[in-house]
């Protein structure tokens, strides 16, 4: 039986794999530092926390289940306890990008986060369809890498991010490279700044005089039928008015070099601040 040592297990995102990973056939030793997360994890799961020191040694898999803020300083701390051939997982790429885990060559890294229950789905269950974040109801598709150690280990790694993000759907191999251009990357700076804008241009709206529900309802309805088109879920093609207001609204949102966000230089930037 693989036995995996869960660092961070009772916050917002390690409670989430100390409920799949109850339903798996691994063994899990848990860590959580904070009195709430523990009460948390004793009260709805059942389960009872061990320190790091006993957890960590003679633990096949380590999972490093903390804000990437962290990652650094916790690896660094557990880098001792850990022995040689140990796999290593990180939730994100961040950490790993910028070289924060300890240089032990001796150690397997692998790197694994979830893509989201997608806007277009086939989920019907109604806990299915209000399942945004993933890992609980509705299936989400994964992106993995094996950042260093044999090509034999994927398949471990694969297998518990399959467990620790179920219901799981695709499950796309990437290198840490790629999946920091996917986050922060595309995800983030682009995705998530460009929905942020749509929110704030939503509020411009009714500060000018549309009732909030009309603009909210207007916006989400076009986000559905544009994205579907865009995308290629429906066919179709929009009007030549649409694509007139698109043509003449892109540069006056944009800058014309809007894709240097996706530069090496100009990721490592970013996971600099984010980390």
């Amino acid at each position: 039986m693989t036995t995996i040592a869960l660092i961070g297990a009772g916050g917002k995102m390690g409670f989430r794999l100390s409920r799949n990973l109850q339903q798996s056939d691994f063994s899990v030793r848990h860590v959580e530092v904070s009195d709430a997360g523990r009460e948390r994890l004793k009260d709805e799961l059942g389960i009872d926390c061990v320190g790091a020191d006993e957890a960590v040694p003679g633990a096949d898999v380590v999972i490093l289940a903390v804000p990437d803020t962290l990652i650094g300083r916790i690896s660094q701390q557990l880098s001792p306890l850990m022995e040689s051939g140990t796999m290593l997982i990180t939730l994100d790429a961040a950490a790993p990008f910028a070289g924060h885990l300890p240089e032990r060559t001796d150690l397997v890294y692998f790197v694994t986060h979830p893509c989201h229950p997608p806007i277009f789905n086939d989920e019907t269950e109604l806990e299915a369809k209000r399942d945004y974040f993933g890992g609980y109801k509705a299936t989400q598709h994964i992106v993995s890498a094996l950042m260093q150690g044999p090509e034999e280990s994927f398949a471990l790694g694969e297998r518990i991010a399959r467990t620790i993000y179920a219901p799981v759907g695709r499950s796309h191999r990437v290198s840490v490279d790629e999946m920091a251009l996917l986050e922060p990357g595309l995800s983030e700076t682009v995705c998530a700044t460009l929905l942020a804008v749509m929110r704030e241009a939503m509020d411009e709206v009714v500060a000018r005089g549309v009732s909030e529900q009309c603009a909210r309802d207007f916006l989400l309805g076009h986000m559905n039928i544009l994205s579907a088109v865009i995308f290629d879920e429906q066919p179709g093609a929009f009007s030549d008015a649409c694509n007139k207001a698109i043509e003449n609204g892109k540069p006056m949102l944009m800058r014309d070099d809007w894709k240097r966000v996706f530069e090496r230089d100009a990721i490592a930037d970013s996971i600099q601040r984010i980390t």
